[in-house]
């Protein structure tokens, strides 16, 4: 699908000398970001093609269900076209239940073909809501040939669920990640926090931990970034703090750099993730970390108390804010010392040659 990890990993393989295919599994349309590559769009429509679908499935999804059901054409129809039109080396799908599945009653009858997936995020961890986990995983898992996981916690977990390929390695989703030397800004606010309130994200448990520190540190500010419906409403309801809230809606990656440049903490506090992007992202704009450890994934990069904290319980404010106390009674100069090395490791440059050493493996 069209994402910022899919664009920056893609682009990891621009002037590579591949032969580069994006199939758009959502159909969402032609990306002028990915012009270097062959797209594969425009599959998906059968009934009104140009305009009128959106309005249709707002105001009345029933109809809209049956006719993309009778007129659109099928994922499996489109893929199985685009195989026979490309005769790729390999397929490479990212996201199991986006771009594994769809595709998976094809690739069992393109035995010859070999297949990559990269798990993403809560792909293998997160079961909850997931009816069929216990035969669909397994289903991807028998046939992928190689595996790429964001953490070493999920390869663990394939392992365990039928896959007996190639494991490629423990590389970030959207590849590695760059130095933001470039820029000197002035880190002015205290905190800078992931505002997801969902199925997995837990932002106001962090916004309740912080109103507790508060009443101790008088001088924190926060800006929230990505603040979902139930964040904002949370906000409104509980008013009279008396510290500066800077909110952020949807916001552009670039974006979110700029504002982790300006904070001195991060904070991503959720039930169920993978190596979380954003928490590798705050290590190098010099932030210092404290994230939730759903399954151990944190804690393979984050030693408690020696490069960043780890939050024990996403549930437990308790637990949230004794760890935003530890991180405001720690030394940022040996914290930002010991994540170093991180940043060697997590390098783009370093992520890309070994990325496409990979691919000129199997390509031989």
């Amino acid at each position: 699908m069209n994402s910022i990890h899919f664009r920056r990993w893609s682009d990891q393989l621009r002037d590579s000398d591949h032969e580069v295919y994006w199939f758009d599994i959502l159909d969402q349309g032609y990306a002028p970001s990915m012009s270097w590559m062959t797209q594969i769009t425009g599959w998906k429509k059968g009934f009104l093609i140009k305009r009128g679908r959106t309005t249709i499935k707002k105001y009345f999804p029933k109809i809209y269900n049956y006719l993309s059901d009778k007129l659109d054409t099928k994922v499996e129809t489109a893929f199985a076209k685009a195989l026979q039109d490309i005769k790729p080396d390999v397929v490479h799908s990212f996201a199991l239940y986006t771009s594994c599945i769809p595709i998976l009653p094809i690739m069992n009858k393109e035995v010859n073909i070999k297949w990559i997936y990269s798990s993403w995020g809560s792909d293998l961890f997160y079961k909850k809501n997931k009816p069929n986990y216990h035969k669909e995983v397994p289903a991807v898992l028998a046939r992928v040939d190689y595996l790429f996981t964001d953490c070493l916690r999920d390869y663990h977990i394939a392992k365990n669920g039928g896959f007996s390929g190639r494991f490629l390695g423990v590389v970030p989703g959207g590849g590695g990640f760059e130095f933001h030397t470039d820029k000197d800004f002035v880190k002015n606010s205290s905190f800078i926090v992931k505002g997801y309130e969902d199925a997995l994200g837990r932002c106001i448990n962090v916004l309740k931990a912080l109103d507790v520190i508060a009443r101790k540190h008088t001088d924190i500010s926060i800006i929230i970034f990505g603040a979902s419906k139930k964040v904002t409403e949370y906000l409104n309801r509980n008013t009279g703090r008396d510290y500066e809230v800077k909110v952020f809606g949807k916001v552009s990656n670039s974006e979110v750099i700029d504002l982790m440049l300006q904070s001195k903490f991060y904070i991503g506090n959720s039930i169920s993730d993978g190596l979380p992007n954003t928490l590798l992202e705050s290590i190098f704009c010099d932030c210092i970390p404290i994230q939730s450890n759903p399954g151990g994934a944190t804690e393979e990069i984050i030693k408690d108390t020696i490069n960043g904290f780890i939050i024990s319980n996403p549930e437990d404010v308790n637990a949230i804010a004794n760890s935003i106390e530890m991180a405001l009674l720690s030394n940022p100069s040996s914290i930002l010392m010991e994540n170093k090395e991180i940043k060697k490791a997590y390098d783009r440059n370093e992520i890309q040659a070994k990325v496409l050493a990979i691919y000129n493996s199997l390509a031989v």
